[in-house]
């Protein structure tokens, strides 16, 4: 459906963990990840950490090979691949890296479904090394968002993609995600939207928490499995609710005897 953007978290949302600590964990550099963690930003102990796996002999392929063994729900590369075959313009927005994310989207076949991913960019320099910078550079220009890390403001990232689609007209929202970092994006869903939190989650707490603030529907999903079918439902309902906007009951064409809003995922009820 063209009039959809779907919006998409990486790590715990497409694949099943966290994929900077797979990295770290996989190639044997948990205890200084750990040690080092307190002392500055996730993102610049990223870069940090890749310089020491280099510095222990770790190639490029070497990180490579572990991302491609990342976990993933069986269900998630089918609903990808349906939502977009289903006309949907799909988007990423992590606090990964675009060196993490392109590599395990190849390997799943998935990266010609995405439009584009909006994430912390990355590149292998001369050495061999892969150098991680920040989505919003945080010296020079701090995006002075309270709810987002210092390097990555997820809403300013979703406003900037709302900004660029309202030019083809008006279109639909659907959010997936999981982490503290999805919320700010959450907010600035609005009327007609939809978000959909990964149950006990942080995201799904802080929605839990400040349901008066949302203005997106919402709807839980737990696996894979939910994903596809909570993500598939929602496309067909709006693509539903949009046939029934372009023919009146009394069209040529005969009446449409289905509510719209009867095929919708039931709408979560969170406490306010």
């Amino acid at each position: 459906m063209a009039g959809i953007v779907v919006v998409f978290d990486f790590d715990k949302t497409i694949i099943d963990l966290d994929s900077d600590n797979w990295v770290v964990d996989e190639l044997g550099a948990t205890e200084l990840f750990n040690q080092l963690l307190p002392t500055m930003p996730w993102n610049t102990l990223m870069d940090t950490m890749m310089g020491e796996l280099h510095s222990r002999g770790k190639t490029i392929d070497d990180i490579a090979e572990v991302l491609k063994r990342a976990p993933i729900h069986p269900r998630v590369v089918p609903a990808i691949r349906a939502a977009h075959a289903l006309g949907c313009d799909l988007r990423v927005v992590s606090d990964a890296n675009l060196f993490f994310i392109e590599t395990i989207l190849k390997h799943l076949g998935l990266r010609d479904c995405f439009t584009e991913i909006n994430t912390n960019p990355s590149y292998v320099d001369d050495q061999g090394r892969l150098r991680i910078l920040p989505c919003h550079d945080f010296h020079s220009s701090p995006h002075g968002c309270d709810l987002c890390p210092p390097n990555m403001c997820k809403g300013l990232v979703m406003e900037r993609i709302q900004a660029s689609v309202a030019k083809e007209g008006k279109k639909k929202f659907i959010y997936l995600g999981d982490g503290t970092g999805d919320f700010c994006p959450s907010l600035k869903l609005r009327e007609g939207d939809h978000v959909m939190p990964r149950k006990n989650y942080p995201l799904w707490d802080l929605i839990c928490k400040n349901r008066v603030h949302m203005k997106a529907e919402i709807h839980e999903w737990s696996d894979g499995e939910d994903l596809e079918r909570v993500l598939l439902q929602l496309i067909n309902a709006i693509s539903m609710e949009e046939a029934n906007k372009l023919f009146s009951v009394d069209c040529k064409f005969g009446s449409i005897p289905m509510a719209a809003h009867q095929a919708l995922p039931k709408a979560l009820s969170v406490p306010h």
